[in-house]
């Protein structure tokens, strides 16, 4: 999992291919394949204590359960659906690029992802970090930011303050508002500010989620307040893997 580089992404995604991306139908892909099933997982409180469901992971990432949603065909699916309701390609498009970031993001934990369900319920996993949603937010946050998934945020942060200039208005107003109509459409409802605010939010999010979580984990939380930039850290984190 990630807890910023999917608010992220989509800002380097359109920069690199251009016109061709929507930013916020690549940010809603981004945001797709967890959007159901993240405060299931969590449960009713900080800590954990209070489950929803009995087994987390397997309702998050596998199956029976949601994992389908981590699946390549998910997205292409969805994508379809916005094709015929818009028409529009290029938001179909973003919207599949973007989830396939966030599915492909979730790879390096000890999870993975069902990459290629229906067809196969095999979990692609690189095991850089454990994946710990099933102890509760608290515990999960202070075993992300601590381990190589801290650095993995960190690095897509660094990597668009170096790009800056694109969230820039006058980035805004001459390669972002003129290529997709999603912009003048918001325009009209709240305005040029709007839009911009609009715009900017999701990478505003990403900095800000980034920076709160490791103070939490470095300075407020005091379980194993430290960095354990080990392959599959932290240590202390309970080992598991797909179910």
């Amino acid at each position: 999992m990630s807890w910023a580089a999917h608010d992220i992404e989509p800002y380097l995604l359109r920069a690199k291919l251009g016109a061709s991306i929507s930013v916020p139908f690549c940010i809603i892909g981004s945001y797709s394949p967890d959007i159901l099933t993240k405060w299931a997982v969590y449960g009713l409180d900080f800590s954990g204590s209070k489950k929803l469901v009995e087994d987390p992971i397997k309702l998050h990432r596998g199956w029976p359960g949601v994992g389908f949603t981590h699946s390549l065909l998910f997205s292409v699916l969805i994508a379809l659906v916005i094709f015929l309701w818009s028409k529009n390609r290029a938001w179909a498009v973003s919207f599949v690029i973007g989830a396939w970031a966030h599915v492909f993001s979730d790879t390096l934990d000890s999870v993975g992802v069902m990459l290629f369900f229906p067809f196969s319920e095999w979990h692609l996993h690189f095991d850089l970090w454990q994946y710990v949603g099933e102890a509760g937010r608290g515990h999960d946050a202070v075993a992300y930011y601590t381990s190589f998934g801290g650095l993995w945020d960190i690095f897509w942060a660094l990597w668009l303050a170096a790009r800056w200039r694109i969230l820039t208005t006058s980035y805004f107003v001459e390669n972002i508002f003129p290529t997709d109509p999603f912009w003048p459409w918001v325009k009209g409802k709240i305005g040029m500010i709007g839009a911009l605010t609009v715009y900017r939010s999701s990478a505003f999010f990403g900095f800000v989620s980034i920076a709160a979580w490791m103070i939490w984990a470095l300075f407020v939380n005091k379980f194993h307040p430290s960095f354990d930039w080990t392959v599959g850290g932290p240590q202390w984190a309970p080992k598991v893997g797909p179910r």
